[in-house]
C-alpha cells in the first residue's frame, strides 16, 4: 500500500511538470499548468474549477471549462484534428472531454461530441467511449494518470486511452444525432471539460492538440 502510494504521488508530480516539457512534434499545449489563460468557466458553479499542481481539477456541481483560445492568433475552431489529454480519476468520478463544441453559459452543451471519462462511478458508460454514440463498457484504473487520444479526421472519430483504442466510429451520412442530443454531429468547435458532480474528482493536465488537414 505504501508503495503504491509513493508511486501515485510520484506520477502525480510527474505530470504536474509536464507542461513545461516540449510536446509531441506537430503538438501545441493549450493548457499552461499555472492558470486558465485561454480557457472560460461556464457561468454556473464556477467553483467546480481550479488549477492545483499543473492540472486543471474538476470538482463541484455541473460545469463546463471551454477552450476559447487564441490558438495560434485565430480564435479557438477545430475540424480535424488530434487531441491529447492527461487525465486522472479519483474513485466514483465522472467527467468528459468535449470537441465540436461551443461555449455555453449553463447546462450541458448543445453542441460537439463528449469523450466520456469514468473508471468507477455509477454510469455504466466508460472511459474512452463517445458519449451515447458508441459507449464502452470496459473500464481503466482510478487514481493513475492515463492518456485520452482523441482523433478526429472528416466523418470519422477514432479514441485511444494509453495506446488501447476503444472507440472507431463513422458517421453515418443520414446521422440525425442520438436521441437527445440533435447537436451531436461531426462540424468543427471547440474543447470542454466537465465537473460533473460534487462527488466526482477528475484531473486534466498535458492538454495538446494537433490540427490536421
Amino acid at each position: 500500500m505504501r508503495f503504491a502510494l509513493l508511486l501515485s504521488v510520484a506520477g502525480s508530480l510527474l505530470f504536474a511538470a509536464g507542461p513545461n516539457d516540449k510536446p509531441e512534434k506537430g503538438f501545441t499545449r493549450i493548457f499552461n499548468g499555472k492558470d486558465l489563460q485561454g480557457w472560460t468557466k461556464a457561468k454556473e458553479n464556477e467553483d467546480a474549477f481550479q488549477v492545483k499542481d499543473g492540472s486543471i481539477v474538476a470538482n463541484g456541481k455541473r460545469s463546463h471549462l471551454y477552450f476559447t483560445g487564441p490558438f495560434k492568433g485565430k480564435p479557438a475552431n477545430f475540424k480535424n484534428f488530434e487531441l491529447k489529454v492527461d487525465v486522472m480519476t479519483k474513485e466514483k468520478s465522472n467527467g468528459g472531454i468535449y470537441f465540436h463544441t461551443a461555449y455555453q453559459e449553463t447546462n450541458w452543451p448543445d453542441k460537439g461530441f463528449e469523450v466520456q471519462v469514468n473508471n468507477s462511478h455509477g454510469d455504466w458508460k466508460k472511459t474512452g467511449g463517445l458519449y451515447n454514440v458508441q459507449d464502452n463498457k470496459e473500464p481503466f484504473q482510478d487514481n493513475v494518470w492515463f492518456t485520452e487520444h482523441i482523433i478526429v479526421k472528416d466523418n470519422q472519430v477514432t479514441v485511444f486511452v494509453d495506446g488501447k483504442k476503444v472507440s472507431d466510429w463513422t458517421q453515418p451520412a443520414d446521422w440525425q444525432g442520438p436521441k437527445g442530443n440533435p447537436g451531436r454531429k461531426l462540424d468543427s468547435g471547440t474543447f470542454a471539460l466537465q465537473a460533473h458532480d460534487p462527488g466526482s474528482t477528475i484531473y486534466y493536465t498535458n492538454i495538446r492538440v494537433k490540427p490536421l488537414k
